[in-house]
């Protein structure tokens, strides 16, 4: 730690609405570490918790910050900044004591095992809340903790595809395709982080803390939009529609000089201020297009408006048509990775935030959540593997130097 050396300083220095709450993160991956990292991120001292002889394997995911010294995983970074870092056996009964005198000194536990896993272990939630009754105690997995599903194992992917949104997700003729991201694992943590701090709450409020449980097929499942209501109304069956949207037209990607961009002027206010803004305004009375219901018809959609469009745009680069429509409607360039990066908006709103790593400061994205009585918070490095376990349990478990060599000699940490 930077001129750290208590872990009340520490905390301290977790500026933000959750400074004080302490959080023990034993997940892996990122259905877990991500949800700690935005509680992190929000000011919560968290405390990442690793095996000894098995760290985290993200650690070993692309892309790598090197040094003379060492070689970092910034996939691992991202997900892991402004954490304390220890290492247990929670295996070894003496690992499973440190955790239990952990627990008693900590606001919440954040888990992404197959449900029974810490059972098995002596370290359920019963287990864990009769030791500390506020503790909010939150489980990410695949399917959750209830129903016949529950002790199947899951990833990403899984969520996707038992969720519903894989089907959905492509083009019409073709086999369905994956969301390019990890949505599933996004999903599940950002649902664990709204329920933890709801519990919290409520812990806070009564001195009682419950089980956050939250599943990735849950998760993915609320992602669908009308799916849902589609199938229980009409028992219509969303499928692939690629860069469609099921009733609203114009509403997708069109091509323009320099690449693609997104155009969402379905509306007749935002239709006319088009036809006028590309210099022919009759087309917004034409009697062929001149209302919505019409220009939502498939048919009309595909052979009037659509050439339309792309005649308009074919003419203009992506920047061009941004600055074209400005405020006036909806019409945003389909930016790479690398324009988002570099765009002066998100620059603007703080969201590349330099993580050290490796001795460099390497551009990650930043927390959306945009407070207005919340100053920024020091970006602190990702921990490596038990970095600070003479700190935490120390001030957590009353360990000495001593003991602490013993328990490392042991396997225990």
């Amino acid at each position: 730690m930077t001129d750290m050396d208590t872990f009340n300083a520490w905390k301290a220095r977790r500026s933000g609405p959750l400074q004080g709450v302490s959080v023990l993160d034993i997940t892996r991956v990122v259905a877990g570490p991500f949800c700690s990292m935005l509680m992190a991120d929000l000011g919560a001292t968290v405390i990442k918790v690793e095996h000894p002889d098995e760290p985290d394997y993200a650690r070993t995911f692309p892309p790598f910050v090197s040094s003379d010294e060492e070689e970092l995983s910034a996939f691992f970074a991202q997900f892991n900044r402004n954490k304390l870092g220890i290492t247990l056996n929670l295996k070894s009964p003496e690992g499973k004591e440190l955790l239990r005198m952990l627990v008693a000194k900590v606001d919440i536990l954040v888990e992404n095992f197959r449900p029974g896993t810490m059972e098995k272990l002596g370290l359920g939630s019963d287990v864990l809340h009769a030791i500390n009754p506020k503790l909010v105690y939150t489980a990410i997995s695949g399917f959750g903790r209830t129903g016949p599903n529950a002790s199947k194992p899951a990833y990403d992917n899984t969520g996707q595809a038992a969720g519903g949104l894989w089907s959905m997700n492509g083009y019409p003729d073709r086999p369905p395709v994956r969301v390019g991201t990890i949505i599933g694992d996004l999903a599940a943590s950002l649902y664990a982080t709204i329920g933890t701090i709801a519990a919290l709450r409520e812990a806070e409020r009564t001195g009682k803390g419950q089980v956050v449980d939250v599943s990735q097929q849950d998760s993915v499942l609320t992602l669908t939009e009308n799916a849902v209501v589609r199938y229980t109304t009409q028992k219509e069956v969303a499928s692939p529609l690629g860069n469609d949207h099921p009733f609203v037209r114009p509403y997708g990607q069109f091509p323009c000089k320099d690449g693609y961009v997104f155009f969402g002027g379905y509306t007749d206010k935002f239709w006319a201020i088009t036809c006028a803004m590309f210099g022919e305004p009759d087309k917004a009375t034409d009697p062929a297009i001149d209302t919505m219901e019409k220009r939502f018809d498939a048919t009309v959609a595909e052979t009037i408006v659509k050439p339309l469009l792309e005649r308009w745009f074919s003419a203009y680069t992506k920047a061009e048509l941004e600055e074209m429509a400005g405020d006036k409607v909806p019409l945003s360039a389909i930016k790479t990775i690398g324009e988002v990066v570099e765009d002066p908006h998100i620059a603007a709103r703080n969201m590349i935030v330099n993580v050290p790593i490796a001795g460099k400061l390497i551009g990650m994205f930043g927390l959306p959540i945009k407070l207005s009585g919340q100053a920024n918070a020091p970006i602190e490095k990702a921990p490596a593997p038990g970095e600070h376990n003479a700190l935490v349990f120390a001030e957590l478990a009353g360990i000495d130097a001593a003991e602490l060599d013993r328990l490392k000699a042991a396997r225990a940490i």
